[in-house]
């Protein structure tokens, strides 16, 4: 099997399970890719030299595999990299929570294994696609969510919304969040959105710091379209595609729908979604 590595880059004690994970590749002979900008930081933090022949920029690769090193924000990264191409995507989370990347260090080794015999599940996972009236050179499909943010005014923003075409609310606030399932436990969660089950076909609508208490979040069908207009004291506003943000005039109008794509995220068969949801939110623990 061909693997394309991609990883964290930026803490050192991230990068301590990498050896690990090319030691158990080149022992079933795997043939491997890592990412250039990852390859540089293992020589610099690790002295791990990675051949030049083993490295790759961009989307420049292909693979039967991409392992993601890191948390579930190196995962984000490594499904826009990987795109519509249909590969499938290994999160091992040396980060902290690990929604998206829950291969624990330690199951490096079994993980593994159970890939070579095949023994392992693909999940597919919705993603969503931004378009713009004034093109942005930020990447426009998001596997967690799109958020329109506030920019450089501490004033309220206004977004009007509709719903295939009809108007569905004008939300003073901080921002809005549109969420996918699989970003349904990220930031939208964090704003006092609900948790929704990943095959649910659904996307919810979040408001951040609304005007309004009666403002709660609407979860929707992810096969309808969402349009938004934005007014700003300041003219501008923030779009955030799965944390890469841009800034945008209030002319810019946004169209949200299900992009033509899923991505498909590699699972052992014990790790069951339900398990993990109450695992990492910590339901039914006591701290008595």
């Amino acid at each position: 099997m061909k693997f394309a590595i991609i990883g964290n880059i930026y803490q050192t004690e991230k990068s301590l399970h990498a050896e690990h994970l090319l030691g158990v590749l080149r022992h079933y002979k795997a043939k491997i890719l890592v990412e250039k900008a990852f390859a540089e930081f293992l020589l610099r933090e690790q002295h791990l030299n990675i051949p030049v022949s083993e490295q790759f920029e961009g989307k420049a690769f292909e693979a039967d595999m991409v392992i993601s090193l890191g948390g579930d924000g190196t995962f984000l990264k490594a499904a826009s990299i990987v795109g519509g191409r249909n590969i499938p995507i290994l999160g091992i989370n040396t980060g902290r929570l690990g929604f998206l990347a829950d291969i624990l260090p330690e199951e490096m080794d079994v993980t593994i294994d159970e890939i070579y015999a095949n023994h392992y599940k693909i999940e597919e996972r919705a993603v969503l696609q931004l378009t713009t009236s004034n093109p942005l050179s930020v990447h426009p499909f998001a596997l967690n969510e799109v958020a329109i943010l506030k920019h450089d005014s501490s004033s309220m923003i206004s977004i009007k919304a509709y719903i295939n075409h009809e108007h569905l609310n004008t939300y003073q606030a901080d921002g809005l969040i549109v969420a996918t399932p699989t970003g349904s436990t990220g930031y939208s969660l964090s704003v006092g959105g609900p948790v929704i089950a990943p095959q649910s076909k659904t996307m919810v609508i979040t408001p951040v710091a609304p005007h309004s208490l009666n403002c709660r979040p609407l979860v929707v069908r992810d096969d309808w379209e969402i349009t938004l207009e934005v007014e700003s004291r300041s003219h501008n506003f923030l779009v955030s595609v799965d944390g890469r943000s841009e800034s945008c005039n209030e002319q810019t109008r946004l169209r949200i729908t299900r992009a033509p794509y899923s991505v498909k995220l590699v699972k052992r068969f014990d790790h069951l979604y339900f398990n993990t949801l109450r695992s990492k939110m910590m339901w039914g623990a006591d701290a008595r």
